[in-house]
């Protein structure tokens, strides 16, 4: 091997992407990049892809659990040249988003290699802007029922081996057994291997950890539909009768706005509903649901896993109480409770500015109360009402469910003059 080369003044860690094939699909940058540094970090199969002579600098693997170590090794090494090893593009699910979090852009150059969603969709002749990607390592599988829909095309990232067969047993569960399945190993490499089926019939035995899994998804004839829109079917949600109803459920979730990356807190979670389809509108949304009766606690758990939301939080316990310690919402929903004492003021003061508020109640003294809250702070006062037809002997006739009071506010911002400071 030729000496390591003096590299140019930069960033003081380097992110070099690798795939399966190794230090021979490397670029030239990428090798001088391995070449150069004083200290090599990556997990143990990405190390072992750099031959012993192509980097003569202190190896390091990564330890077990692995986002806590970054900022210990990056003090511990600083100084010195590092070079840390990706699977693929360092920034797609990968090692480069804990060490931007932690060192900063302009603390990395970072040296992608083509990912395994390229190379997939390379393979499968499937647009890349076209196909949704779902990730299950280190995450449930259940996180892939959120983004089945007839039609669609999903890569789902394996976290092992056993991945394929764990998806195939989801899809089939959520009504999606007909959905086309073809696994991809060891992509980009000489050992790349390729083999399919549908979820239904699925009898592969596990194969190679280092797999994707492709999917067309198919609904099976009678299965439920889920929209990408609020106002799932209530047939979607086991229940014990506490649940929002769909119309009801949909104009709360147009109130609430929810947007990416945002928190809600889902007060009187009943069998979990808002929470769920406050998450299910964007992969990044999340939700802290509080119940304080156990079982139903237990049944927004499984409801979250039946709709590809196992992260959302369920909080046992009785609102305000419940609420100690919970990260700051920007939006609250109030769907039981509502009486407690001092609940609408805690939650008023957790706010921030910009924050919205969505309470629902169905009796007359809590609409009085959300009249006086109205009166003080704005807002929006509105009486949703549904009916329903049913047969009336051998006519048609109106049923009307019982009426809902909404109030909806959004937190404006407040200066000292106005807060009497």
């Amino acid at each position: 091997m030729s000496s390591a080369p003096t590299p140019p003044p930069g960033p003081p860690v380097t992110v070099v992407g690798i795939g399966a094939d190794g230090w021979d699909g490397l670029t030239r940058d990428a090798r001088h990049a391995l070449m150069a540094a004083e200290v090599l970090i990556g997990g143990p199969r990405q190390l072992a892809m750099v031959p012993e002579g192509a980097c003569g600098g202190e190896r390091v693997s990564w330890p077990s659990p692995l986002r806590p170590a970054v900022p210990k090794l990056l003090e511990q090494y600083a100084g010195r040249r590092v070079a840390v090893l990706a699977s693929g593009d360092p920034m797609f699910y990968g090692i480069g988003r804990a060490l931007c979090e932690e060192a900063g852009p302009e603390g990395l150059a970072v040296l992608p290699h083509p990912s395994s969603v390229s190379y997939a969709c390379a393979r499968l002749g499937w647009p890349v802007e076209d196909t949704d990607v779902v990730t299950v390592v280190g995450r449930p599988v259940a996180r892939v029922a959120a983004a089945l829909h007839e039609g669609r095309r999903l890569l789902v990232l394996s976290a092992g081996a056993r991945s394929p067969g764990e998806l195939a047993a989801l899809l089939v569960e959520r009504g999606f057994g007909p959905s086309r399945m073809r696994v991809l190993e060891r992509l980009g490499s000489a050992e790349e291997r390729h083999y399919g089926g549908t979820a239904q019939d699925w009898s592969h035995a596990p194969g190679d950890p280092l797999n994707v899994v492709a999917v067309e998804c198919v609904r099976a004839p009678g299965a439920l539909r889920l929209g990408a829109a609020p106002g799932l079917p209530d047939a979607a949600y086991e229940t014990d009768g506490q649940l929002t109803k769909r119309h009801v459920r949909a104009a709360t979730l147009c109130a609430l706005a929810p947007a990416p990356g945002e928190l809600l807190w889902d007060i009187g979670g009943g069998s979990g509903s808002i929470g769920i389809e406050w998450m299910r509108t964007h992969p990044s949304c999340r939700a802290v649901t509080v119940e304080r009766v156990p079982e139903r606690a237990e049944r927004i758990g499984r409801n979250a896993m039946a709709l590809g939301v196992p992260g959302l939080r369920v909080v046992i316990g009785s609102a305000p109480g419940a609420l100690a310690g919970l990260p700051a919402p920007d939006a609250v929903f109030i769907g039981g409770g509502l009486t407690a004492p001092g609940l609408l003021d805690a939650v008023w003061a957790a706010l921030p500015a910009g924050g919205r508020l969505v309470v629902n109640t169905v009796t007359l003294e809590s609409e009085a109360l959300l009249a006086r809250r109205y009166r003080e702070h704005g807002g929006e006062l509105v009486k949703l009402a549904v009916s329903h037809a049913v047969a009336v002997g051998g006519f048609t006739g109106w049923r009307q469910a019982m009426p809902v009071t909404q109030w909806s506010v959004t937190k404006e911002w407040v200066t000292k003059e106005q807060d009497g400071v």
